[in-house]
């Protein structure tokens, strides 16, 4: 069994499924993918998402959702993840974690203070409701590990890892997992390769991030999550071990973590 602990279900390309979800569900299912965490990225997402996770979600493919605002959105839509609203959109049992959140200096440094602003209120909303953080960090990892500790963050996950093994740790003393996507199996990826390798196998998880990323092995394609298998397959290797137990032992550190404080 896998789970899929960031996948963009909302925005996936259904082309080849004639436009249906339904068809993409199917493909998570026949790939043994058993969980998947939506991930909203704005506000004017949730309800869409909400619908996915309450229409498609059953006994063989257990769907939840995050609540948060991604650090890419327009200055005003990061001003508007008050503590309030986040808590009030995210206390329902089908949301299971906050964010997705974090800093990105990628594409924007000038709106810096929003961005560290919208952070601390995720943060601030997850210390209440006891539901882990979404963290994207993007050429921001000195002040998204400083502003984590100093609002005293120590439950979530660093999606998407793309930096070393020294920012893991740091990361890791938080008491925070590491999701690794398909970017691990990029050539170029040597850094990413290291700090997976040194992982505490009790907080390693795996996603897509679909539909962005480029999928392993089907470059080329549109991701989706269908391929989270082939991410657990890839660290395997690195493991000398076989995918499904990969697929197991991340399915069971997410278990975890979603329990951590219930």
């Amino acid at each position: 069994m896998f789970t899929d602990t960031h996948c963009h279900l909302n925005r996936l390309d259904l082309t080849k499924y004639d436009g249906k979800l339904s068809g993409a569900i199917d493909a998570m299912k026949t790939a043994n993918v058993t969980r998947a965490m939506a991930i909203m990225c704005d506000f004017a997402e949730y309800d869409e998402i909400a619908n996915i996770v309450s229409t498609y979600g059953d006994e063989t493919l257990n769907l939840g959702m995050s609540v948060g605002i991604h650090p890419c959105e327009d200055i005003d839509v990061l001003k508007s993840a008050t503590v309030e609203r986040l808590i009030e959109t995210a206390d329902k049992d089908h949301v299971w974690a906050i964010g997705e959140t974090g800093l990105d200096y990628y594409w924007s440094t000038e709106n810096k203070k929003e961005q560290q602003a919208s952070l601390a209120h995720h943060i601030h909303a997850s210390q209440q409701l006891k539901k882990p953080l979404v963290i994207h960090m993007r050429d921001a990892k000195e002040d998204t590990i400083d502003i984590l500790k100093s609002e005293g963050a120590e439950h979530g996950i660093i999606h998407c890892f793309t930096e070393d093994w020294e920012t893991a740790k740091r990361a890791l003393d938080l008491g925070f997992y590491i999701s690794f996507s398909g970017i691990v199996s990029f050539k170029s990826a040597q850094n990413i390769q290291d700090a997976a390798r040194h992982m505490p196998r009790d907080r390693i998880l795996i996603e897509t991030d679909s539909p962005y990323l480029a999928p392993v092995p089907k470059r080329g394609r549109p991701n989706e999550p269908a391929y989270v298998p082939y991410v657990a397959s890839f660290i395997a290797d690195m493991y000398g071990c076989d995918s499904n137990e990969v697929g197991a032992l991340t399915a069971k550190n997410f278990e975890n973590l979603l329990a951590q404080y219930h």
